[in-house]
């Protein structure tokens, strides 16, 4: 029961997404809320997503939320019930925000401003009722008697009931640096091993830094540990001066992030992932008969820039320069090795500082998904990031946060 006797019924810590709505939340539901931000700024991450755009849902039913996250997804049933994909659509809208969606699903404001996403949910904030304490980072989160002490730089304050929603590692320049795993750990959860997700993966392979700044729309990847695939995607593929980016490579970097020996592994590169094998095989036989004194590069069955039809063709071991004509089998079959199976070596990623979301995080089996309240404290909720829930790229992770954050605001007020 919160009490009086408490300087604010609730304290929620952590002006992020999540924060943001569970502040939102309780405080229209009539409790004295704070929120407690680090930064001069509330929703830094918001800010910067999305290319300063904010992909802040994915175009499908809560379902798709649920199927996106594998595994992790049952502990989203409940917060999508409360708070899922049309309600955050129409929350924007109602706050003069009106969204779009793009071919891949993604949906983004009409006005490509991640600022507008930000400072909707200030003035849906300020309406609350909500108390903002900005660049007022909790330096402690403490139990006392039936609630929390919490101390900040400029003072100690009670509380009948915490919300952490303090992130987690991810984009550390915007105040995540893990704060809330300690008090969370502290207070006897555990703590599933963190990494950096939705991460560029880092190459040493000179010929992926010559190709930096071509985007290839439809391509595959794999990761492999040897032969052995551990994960396959199919999208749009970047290749940047340190290795690999693009929403395909962020899909699967948290296989290369979480494996204990990340330089052991390997990348495979689908140029043609609309065909084949057999089909990329039948179609240089046709065209070295039929096309001979072509170049080689011209007729290979890819649609993607010359240089790196080229770099198709080095890694094939033949001339750049070399005409179609005469295409033995044992080129031909090397040829459609590496058009469908280009191997190149991994060395890690870029780590925290260039990570969209953490994966690990606070273990779900300690939070009830029900209401989002820590089965181990009386009183105390997670949501957002510091929870061990990741999902793809796509604005998955941002409907988890608005999610998690309005149920727990909801719970810990006591609707």
């Amino acid at each position: 029961m919160i009490s009086a006797a408490w300087d604010w019924d609730i304290a929620v810590v952590g002006a992020g997404a999540a924060g943001l709505m569970a502040a939102i939340r309780a405080a229209e539901l009539g409790r004295r809320v704070v929120l407690l931000e680090k930064n001069r700024k509330v929703g830094v991450k918001i800010l910067m997503s999305g290319g300063t755009r904010c992909n802040i849902t994915h175009d499908c039913d809560d379902r798709g939320i649920v199927a996106a996250y594998g595994g992790q997804g049952k502990f989203l049933h409940s917060p999508l019930a409360a708070f899922g994909v049309r309600d955050t659509i129409d929350f924007f809208h109602a706050e003069g925000v009106p969204t779009k969606v793009e071919e891949t699903g993604k949906v983004f404001p009409v006005s490509d401003r991640a600022l507008d996403v930000q400072q909707a949910l200030l003035r849906r904030l300020q309406r609350s009722g909500a108390t903002l304490g900005n660049e007022e980072p909790a330096l402690d989160v403490i139990r006392e008697g039936d609630g929390f002490r919490l101390t900040t730089p400029r003072r100690t304050l009670t509380a009948g009931r915490v919300i952490v929603t303090t992130g987690g590692l991810s984009f550390p320049g915007c105040g995540t640096t893990g704060d809330g795993y300690k008090w969370a750990t502290a207070f006897g959860h555990t703590l599933v091993p963190t990494r950096p997700a939705l991460v560029p993966i880092t190459t040493a392979v000179p010929w992926v830094a010559d190709l930096r700044g071509i985007t290839l729309p439809d391509a595959g990847v794999r990761v492999v540990e040897g032969d052995k695939p551990l994960g396959t995607k199919r999208g749009s593929l970047l290749f940047a001066h340190f290795g690999l980016s693009g929403p395909v490579v962020l899909d699967l970097s948290r296989l290369v992030s979480g494996h204990p020996a990340p330089s052991s592994l390997g990348l495979e590169i689908d140029f043609a992932a609309t065909l084949r094998e057999p089909d990329v095989d039948e179609h240089l036989k046709a065209e070295s008969l039929a096309s001979g004194k072509k170049l080689l590069a011209s007729i290979l069955p890819v649609d993607v820039p010359a240089r790196v039809c080229e770099a198709i063709l080095t890694q094939a071991g033949l001339p750049t320069d070399r005409k179609a004509a005469g295409l033995s089998k044992p080129d031909r079959q090397r040829l459609v090795a590496a058009i469908k199976r280009c191997r190149l070596g991994v060395t890690g990623t870029l780590g925290y500082a260039k990570a969209e979301v953490t994966a690990g995080g606070v273990s779900l089996a300690e939070v009830d998904s029900r209401d989002l309240r820590s089965k181990l404290v009386p009183g105390l909720y997670l949501a957002g990031e510091i929870l061990d829930l990741d999902g793809p790229i796509g604005g998955y992770n941002f409907q988890a946060a608005w999610s998690t954050g309005w149920l727990a605001g909801q719970s810990a007020a006591g609707a």
